[in-house]
């Protein structure tokens, strides 16, 4: 939801600066997700100044351009070529300067640049008003009455540009008092007040209306239970026009497009009181009667988009005389009786209807609009009347009507406020501290929860009706924490809970949870004989007595083991290989050495074939990611370094503290020859006696989810090929910024359209404060220092 800032404080009126309201908004529930600026005109013409033509000759070099020299004040003049066909000497012009931004009509902005036209220099830009955002005219310059504008003055200053910040707040589906711009603020000052911080707020109430005569229409409610509440007026002398340039900016901040006076004025209410309102032309009410009911199962209807839909004949619908549907209550309105152009008479609804039968309405015809998102979840019951008013003054004012008659009104039963009983003991068992009563009944009355009546340990109270989520105790003191503020209620010193122990002087408790996430994420595990037979006897161990030369030796890798079992699955047609091995290999150097390794061997597709997704091949990124999964669960540091091992075409050691942790690659064709596999086998292997050793034996630590959102910014590098990523992982980690977070490698390329013996590599750089949102200033020092590295140390040259 969006929320503009000037609208907001029309309603509240306070000294705080807009990033603190952000915070208080957050502080009480009412999540402020970022702050973004609206500009009336994009770019708020900013580098415009205001110029005047000294003289205006032919192009030498061009029919259609002029060669003019502009004074910008301060006696600077600039040389500017320029194509308008209305450009003169003695104009007084808007100029855009070297360094403006221009932004066109679908935002993208380009830089004002001196630079040679035709061989002539230009210094400058003389601005049509479409090229400043001003208007969609291009028939030439913009021209200026001298008598007004002043040379050299910033054009900017002669224009109401209201500019906005618009809050985009996730808001929960239970706070419907909060999806207006008053809602808002009356949150907000409940919490200003609850703590004694200044601020002015106002309880909005009804306009008092002056009508003329009597009205001949009539109004029908043939199901108070469908509608509670139904309040109509009518409008007449109505001229629909374009609406004024403050409400037309106000809805365009929010993200909405003006339409014309009447609708706007609808929208503005709904979006400022959260009243949705519908107008409809009264000239097409047949029999000058509204009635609110339903039509038959199978009635044809036909929406404002156009579409017709069949009703099912459960929707709330307002009908004319003749039962003619015109708008599914609460929903979407028909295009039958829409205001245009031509519309001098305007009906105008303000209701409350059954929230459970708008909802069945709007899920059955498939619509979701702002109206029925508020009526599903309950409107304020007592804004309706207040919401009309407000409406009807702005309609006579931006349109010229006159309310005809009085408002015809249907309420035959007041919807009454929620009575609880709220008890300071239980107050005090959720907060898990002892409030003040006094304070307590302070942060109501800010909420406008009436106390009735003060009983032993506790209060009677009434909820406001707007407040359709506060209907329990529960409720009442979930308010009462979310205004007295989560942040004052002392932690406790002692939190009993039972974290999952796990032994870090049991390597079997390590194995097993290495083997539960291999097997989750769709490994197989394996297990091969111990014995077999070897190429290579360097380092072997022989067996004494051996049963055959095929049992003659001790394995000194699982990989061949793993290999022997890929090649059996490929040729039965099961090409898709995960598998892993938890086992002991063998050598036999200055003495015999025994060691345990987790081998994991992937080949083929990553995921299994189907009709959603394309084939993807396993590579060797795949198989990293998961020896990283489980790397991951040591709490080491590890490094990464490039790997010489015959039984790799390609392969990478990971070393902490100087020792093996692990040993990853791409097996070597004559390897895949030898088993008789003809696709790429991707294998790595973990020193698992090592990983018992290294892992960290710190206490476990909880740590808060960052409150901030990381900041990405990623650099295409042209590279020598023989610099590794290796190399610019460890050059961008000496990077002294705190706000560096995760450093990675997203794209390779090495193609034609490169230099010779260059590559790209294409990185990615996240950083991240964890007190504050990162500024741009901030991410651009990082991102400069990081360049500056890798040009000196590596030649690297930014691709754009």
């Amino acid at each position: 939801m969006k929320i503009s800032n000037n609208w907001l404080r029309d309603f509240i009126k306070t000294d705080l600066k807009t990033e603190k309201i952000g915070e208080y908004l957050t502080d009480i529930g009412l999540e402020v997700e970022g702050i973004d600026k609206y500009e009336a005109v994009k770019g708020s013409l900013a580098g415009i100044v205001v110029g005047k033509i000294l003289t205006c000759e032919q192009h030498p070099n061009a029919d259609k351009l002029k060669k003019t020299t502009v004074d910008v004040g301060n006696g600077k003049i600039l040389n500017i070529v320029c194509g308008a066909p209305n450009v003169a000497a003695g104009q007084t012009v808007p100029v855009a300067v070297v360094g403006t931004l221009i932004y066109g009509k679908d935002g993208n902005s380009f830089e004002i640049k001196e630079a040679k036209i035709r061989g002539e220099v230009s210094q400058g830009m003389i601005c049509a008003e479409d090229e400043l955002g001003l208007s969609d005219d291009h028939g030439g310059i913009m021209i200026l009455d001298e008598t007004k504008y002043e040379v050299g003055k910033n054009f900017a200053e002669y224009f109401d540009l209201a500019n906005d910040e618009v809050f985009e707040i996730g808001l929960t589906p239970n706070r419907t008092d909060a999806m207006s711009h008053y809602g808002v603020a009356r949150d907000l000052n409940a919490f200003l007040t609850s703590n004694q911080m200044k601020a002015e707020f106002e309880k909005v109430s009804s306009k008092p209306l002056d009508s003329e005569g009597t009205t001949d229409y009539q109004l029908e409610v043939e199901d108070s239970a469908l509608c509670p509440r139904y309040i109509g007026a009518v409008i007449e002398n109505v001229k629909v026009a374009e609406s004024p340039e403050w409400l037309k900016h106000r809805l365009k901040a929010i993200g909405l497009s003006p339409i014309n006076n009447i609708v706007d004025i609808t929208n503005y209410v709904l979006h400022g009181f959260g009243q949705p309102l519908h107008a409809f032309d009264a000239g097409k009410i047949a029999g000058k009667k509204v009635k609110v009911g339903v039509n038959g199962t199978g009635t044809k209807f036909t929406t404002l988009d156009g579409v017709e839909r069949t009703l099912n004949g459960s929707e709330i619908m307002i009908k004319d005389g003749d039962n003619n549907p015109m708008c599914i209550a609460g929903v979407f309105g028909g295009q039958n009786s829409g205001v245009s152009e031509e519309t001098t008479t305007i009906f105008l609804e303000s209701a409350y209807f059954n929230p459970v039968a708008v909802r069945k309405g709007a899920k059955f015809h498939g619509l979701n609009t702002d109206a029925s998102f508020r009526f599903e979840r309950g409107v304020d019951p007592n804004i309706t009347r207040t919401a009309i008013t407000h409406a009807i003054k702005m309609i006579e004012e931006m349109g010229g009507g006159k309310l005809s008659g009085e408002l015809l009104e249907h309420y035959p039963e007041k919807i009454e406020n929620n009575y609880v009983i709220l008890r300071f003991s239980k107050v005090d068992q959720i907060l898990g501290t002892k409030m003040h009563r006094e304070k307590i009944k302070e942060i109501l009355k800010s909420l406008e929860i009436e106390v009735l009546n003060e009983i032993q340990n506790g209060l009677e109270i009434s909820v406001p009706a707007y407040r359709a989520d506060v209907t329990r105790e529960i409720d009442v003191i979930e308010e009462i924490l979310r205004i007295y503020g989560y942040n004052k209620i002392d932690s406790l010193q002692k939190i009993s809970f039972t974290p999952v122990k796990l032994s870090l002087d049991d390597q079997d408790a390590l194995e097993n949870s290495w083997a539960r996430t291999l097997q989750s994420n769709g490994f197989n595990e394996v297990m091969n004989n111990s014995l077999t037979s070897v190429k290579d006897e360097t380092d072997a161990v022989k067996l004494l007595n051996p049963l055959s030369g095929d049992l003659a030796f001790m394995r000194k890798s699982l990989l061949e083991g793993l290999l022997e079992n890929a090649d059996y699955n490929i040729k039965r047609k099961n090409q898709d290989i995960k598998f892993f091995e938890l086992g002991k290999i063998y050598h036999k150097k200055s003495k015999y050495e025994e060691r345990k390794q987790l081998a994991i061997l992937v080949s083929g597709r990553n995921t299994a074939e189907n009709w959603l997704q394309p084939k993807s091949a396993t590579d060797f990124y795949y198989l990293k990611s998961y020896v990283k999964i489980l790397l991951d669960k040591l709490n080491l540091n590890i490094e990464e370094k490039p790997l010489e091992d015959s039984r790799f075409s390609d392969a990478l050691e990971l070393v902490s503290k100087s020792r093996t942790v692990a040993r990853l690659g791409k097996v070597s064709p004559e390897l895949l020859k030898d088993a008789d596999i003809s696709q790429d086998c991707f294998y790595a292997e973990i020193e698992l006696e090592v990983c018992q050793e290294l892992r960290s034996k710190g206490n476990l630590k909880f740590v808060d989810i960052p409150k901030f959102n990381k900041i990405r910014r990623d650099l295409a590098l042209l590279i020598d090929i023989n610099v590794s990523y290796a190399d610019l992982y460890k050059a961008a980690k000496k990077n002294p910024s705190k706000y560096l977070k995760n450093i990675s490698l997203f794209d390779v390329y090495e193609g034609k359209n490169l230099p010779e013996n260059k590559k790209s590599y294409a990185m990615s750089f996240e950083l991240l404060n964890e007190e504050k949102t990162l500024e741009e200033k901030d991410i651009t020092e990082v991102m400069n220092s990081l360049i500056k590295t890798f040009q000196k140390e590596f030649s690297a040259e930014l691709r754009s």
